[in-house]
């Protein structure tokens, strides 16, 4: 499983409705212009930006498209900004039997300096099941959905790490350079056609889920469709983390996606294994999902209100996609503990070959100290170059002694 997680975000959620107030519920300029400019840090190709909730200090969010609701991670961090609920929830997680349970905070004030967002309601969970800030090492506590898209046109420039917020009259017009499809918005989530010629099967003609909160680059849902055929080559892992739990499947290529008259090549694509839940998939009508890994290559601007999706090429568009080559998957102990341990290993990979196990963890990584590295920085290494030799010092609890071991092996293709 590649640490850069496929953030599957895009829960499932039943009986909820929010209510709502005579004035409408929304995100909008605190001054009357034609657009502000937020930055934002991009950590492992998802949009993450400081919020302020009812006036408290700022707190990581994820800018999701592939989510109607705004969510809290923790009732912890809700209690201690004081959130009122009004009721509880159930939720199915996106395995599609964990049930989780939320509670629903209506009329809150989010603050994103030049942006507010009115009368917002939260979704909060029990626990934070996802511990992003393990995963990613940011801390993360939540996420702003459709609201944040449904009143204003939205650039997402990646390669500058800024958001534009036009004012809805702003972008009557096409702005140079970009290129334009429909972007059709169905329960509060932004869908475009695209074509996809597979490396065996015939062309897709797809309905496909904009998903700025799952960092995979293309996913295909096969129980959608008889015409999805796996490529010949694949590698059989976990595909990424979930509210309840990991998905499973397999990670393969397709041979061109194409948007528009904008082609992407050789593009990696999850194929996750059906879940209890394929009947919501089927129900939308939607084949699978674009992801951060691939948006990111653009320069992209989703246009809800007049429900279309500008792009042009980004600087990252040429990039290959890279997919982890070692084997395994990282986490921290937490973010204020610089410890590193493996949590997953990949069957017949090259760390698994050499002894890599489960839970050892690694205290150097090519005679470099763990605490010299960032988790992007070990992920990127993982991916980088054919070839390259990776050297692990590891600690290993074996009965009621630690074990240091060091292990070497080498990036090899497998996709």
């Amino acid at each position: 499983m590649r640490l850069m997680l496929r953030l599957f975000l895009s829960l499932v959620f039943f009986c909820l409705m929010l209510p709502v107030e005579a004035q409408v519920p929304g995100f909008f300029m605190k001054e009357d212009r034609r657009k502000v400019v937020v930055p934002f840090t991009k950590v492992n190709d998802l949009v993450v930006v400081p919020v302020s909730i009812n006036g408290a200090d700022p707190l990581n969010f994820l800018i999701d498209t592939g989510v109607k609701s705004n969510i809290l991670f923790s009732k912890r961090i809700g209690d201690e900004l004081g959130l009122v609920y009004s009721r509880k929830l159930n939720l199915i997680g996106a395995d599609g039997k964990t049930v989780l349970t939320a509670s629903v905070s209506i009329n809150n004030h989010f603050d994103l300096e030049k942006i507010e967002g009115a009368l917002q309601a939260i979704l909060v969970l029990e626990d934070d099941f996802l511990e992003l800030e393990k995963i990613l090492g940011v801390p993360i506590y939540g996420i702003i959905g459709y609201e944040f898209f449904k009143f204003n046109p939205v650039k997402i420039d990646y390669g500058n790490r800024k958001i534009s917020f036009y004012r809805p009259d702003a972008l009557g017009w096409r702005p140079f350079g970009y290129r334009a499809v429909d972007l059709n918005i169905e329960d509060n989530k932004p869908y475009v056609q695209g074509e996809i010629r597979q490396l065996e099967g015939p062309v897709l003609k797809a309905k496909l889920l904009v998903d700025t909160g799952a960092n995979h680059s293309l996913l295909l849902n096969r129980e959608t469709s008889e015409d999805i055929v796996l490529p010949p080559v694949t590698v059989e892992t976990d595909l990424g983390m979930s509210l309840g739990g990991n998905l499973h499947g397999f990670m393969g290529r397709v041979g061109r996606l194409k948007l528009g008259n904008l082609n992407f090549r050789q593009v990696l694509t999850s194929y996750p294994n059906k879940t209890e839940f394929f009947h919501i998939i089927l129900e939308t009508g939607r084949v699978g999902s674009l992801g951060s890994e691939l948006l990111s290559r653009m320069k992209l601007i989703l246009d809800y209100p007049r429900e279309r999706m500008l792009f042009k090429k980004g600087s990252y568009f040429t990039e290959p996609f890279k997919y982890d080559m070692s084997g395994i998957s990282v986490r921290l102990v937490s973010v204020d503990e610089p410890r590193v341990y493996v949590s997953q290993v990949r069957e017949g990979s090259p760390a698994q070959r050499v002894g890599v196990q489960k839970f050892d963890e690694i205290t150097s990584i090519n005679k470099v100290p763990i605490e010299f590295w960032k988790l992007s920085d070990i992920n990127e290494l993982f991916r980088s170059e054919v070839g390259r030799e990776i050297t692990l010092e590891l600690l290993r609890e074996e009965g009621n002694e630690l074990k240091e071991l060091t292990l070497t092996f080498v990036l090899l293709p497998q996709l």
